[in-house]
């Protein structure tokens, strides 16, 4: 079973090569089978070059690149839509979950049975561990806010650390249009429609950054997506 995990990036320079080693080094003792994708989404800062120098000397790391930047969802769908594995897999590149999640997420994929494996902050209760109290109280409104609008049961549907079998995925991704942060809610969107089975997985943030959310601004940015996403769906014919 060959094993994609698909990395987004843009102008990550500062961490770049410690995240070509650490996930490198974490899938090749982990999986027989892989490739590791880092989608370079327009960077203008030479990060592209650290993947491109790695793979000269491992094939199984790959890079995507395009310009100008077009957001973190079309970056994603770009790197699952060139994925080759069974199973394919996305995190971020300040591998704010730890590599371990990695392995975690597609045992649970396996374990399961499930579509789709998604993390979630709010399935144990280290989840938030080192989130000040009105940050972990930002985010935690914010998606509850937009699952309850979106229609979702899922606990934590933006984390960024979800896993796909092979054939959902790339049905999934081929069927977005969504290029920015609001992809997360369409791919759930998209996978309810198909009926897909999803499950859920605890994870813990290890690698804090600071947060670029803005709770009352972005809620309603985001509800508006909602409701345009889920307008489109409904009459999208997937195929």
């Amino acid at each position: 079973m060959k094993v994609s995990l698909v990395i987004p990036m843009y102008n990550e320079s500062s961490i770049i090569e410690e995240a070509v080693r650490t996930f490198s080094e974490y899938m090749k003792k982990t999986f027989k089978d892989f490739e590791l994708i880092f989608v370079d989404d327009g960077s203008t800062d030479g990060c592209g070059d650290v993947v491109e120098a790695a793979h000269t000397e491992d094939a199984r790391i790959r890079l995507c690149r395009y310009t100008p930047n077009r957001g973190k969802g079309y970056a994603v769908r770009t790197g699952v839509l060139a994925a080759e594995g069974d199973l394919i897999l996305f995190t971020d590149c300040d591998n704010a979950y730890g590599e371990e999640a990695v392995g975690n997420l597609a045992r649970t994929l396996v374990k399961t049975g499930a579509d789709i494996v998604v993390g979630s902050r709010n399935l144990s209760k280290d989840g938030y561990e080192g989130y000040t109290f009105i940050r972990k109280l930002a985010s935690k409104t914010y998606i509850k806010v937009i699952s309850v609008a979106a229609g979702f049961k899922l606990s934590d549907s933006q984390c960024g650390i979800k896993g796909f079998r092979r054939d959902i995925a790339k049905k999934i991704f081929s069927n977005c249009e969504v290029d920015r942060f609001a992809f997360d809610l369409e791919v759930i969107m998209i996978a309810t429609k198909l009926d897909a089975k999803i499950a859920e997985m605890p994870v813990k943030i290890i690698n804090h950054r600071e947060s670029t959310v803005h709770i009352v601004r972005d809620s309603v940015k985001m509800l508006r997506d909602v409701r345009r996403m889920k307008k489109r769906i409904k009459k999208q014919d997937i195929i």
